[in-house]
């Protein structure tokens, strides 16, 4: 018979699933609204929601942190300009130019640049299997940049799309790295929301200046819909069930359901965008999925045989 325990692991399963299922269906979203929605404008206007919706519970905590915020704005800004600012709004110029598939293929591949950025950066050790893993994931991210033509790496005819949503993995794999510097004073909410209302003013002027060069937003049900599905499900309600399916399985099993980002997404582009699966997205996610384990999976399980 389960016992509670049981179901408390299965509920963060599911929670841990959907936030990967609500981070997909905003790549989708990106996608369909490129056309309608500017992509500074659609990250800006996300925001700005997240934060009305949060705020009633957020101001009372920024008040009451304000010295700890003031103290440590630096590394706040920092850690806020990468994530929710550069983040999701090189994302979102890079669906503009590739295909929804490709952008969470490409997303699966942060723990390995994660990797590769903390052997350069904080000097860690790496193993050969490790190494081996990073160059497998490599050929994956290029299949998938050269859609499965390795001729075109001779003419440089890259999809910029894929190269914008490659910049903003690096942005938020230098994020997660920086995240040991965050001021432990803050609980995750206060965190969370100071990083939403510093981004939102960093995007603001961008944002405004998009306007002024594109075609004006066509308000419609869809616009509007699309705005309130990113500020509510892969914003404040993937937070949520992210947080609490990491004090359930903890950090290291949670993160592996990053890698549901690519099914999910190639089934959400096929059915919702009419995006053919093609060979090269499997056989980039067979060469990425592959060096993940070798360099991140493996050898965490080869660790807790250690202990």
């Amino acid at each position: 018979m389960p016992t509670k325990d049981d179901h408390k692991t299965s509920m963060a399963y599911l929670l841990l699933a959907l936030t990967a299922l609500f981070w997909s269906g905003n790549f989708v979203l990106g996608r369909a609204m490129h056309l309608l929605l500017p992509p500074v404008v659609m990250a800006e206007l996300r925001w700005l929601l997240a934060l009305a919706l949060i705020l009633p519970f957020l101001l009372p905590k920024l008040i009451a942190n304000k010295a700890i915020i003031l103290k440590h704005w630096k590394i706040l800004t920092l850690l806020s300009i990468l994530s929710v600012a550069c983040f999701n709004t090189f994302i979102y110029i890079g669906l503009t130019l590739t295909t929804a598939s490709n952008a969470t293929i490409l997303q699966s591949v942060i723990p390995i640049v994660i990797l590769i950025i903390s052997v350069i950066w904080l000097r860690e050790s790496i193993s050969i299997q490790q190494w081996f893993g990073v160059i497998v994931s490599s050929f994956g991210v290029l299949t998938l940049i050269t859609k499965g033509d390795p001729a075109s790496l001779l003419t440089f005819q890259f999809n910029q799309g894929d190269l914008f949503i490659l910049v903003a993995v690096l942005s938020w794999a230098v994020y997660s790295i920086l995240l040991r510097w965050r001021p432990v004073e803050l609980d995750g909410f206060t965190f969370f929301g100071i990083t939403v209302v510093i981004g939102a003013i960093a995007l603001f002027p961008f944002a405004l200046f998009e306007l002024q060069h594109v075609e004006p937003v066509v308000w419609h049900n869809q616009t509007i819909a699309t705005i309130i599905y990113m500020a509510v499900f892969p914003s404040i309600l993937a937070y949520i069930f992210w947080n609490k399916g990491v004090a359930e399985l903890g950090a290291a099993k949670a993160g592996l359901f990053i890698h549901l980002m690519p099914i999910f997404g190639l089934i959400l582009s096929s059915l919702f965008l009419n995006e053919e699966i093609q060979s090269f997205h499997l056989i980039g996610i067979a060469f990425i999925f592959s060096g993940l384990y070798l360099a991140v999976i493996a050898k965490r399980s080869n660790n807790k045989k250690l202990t």
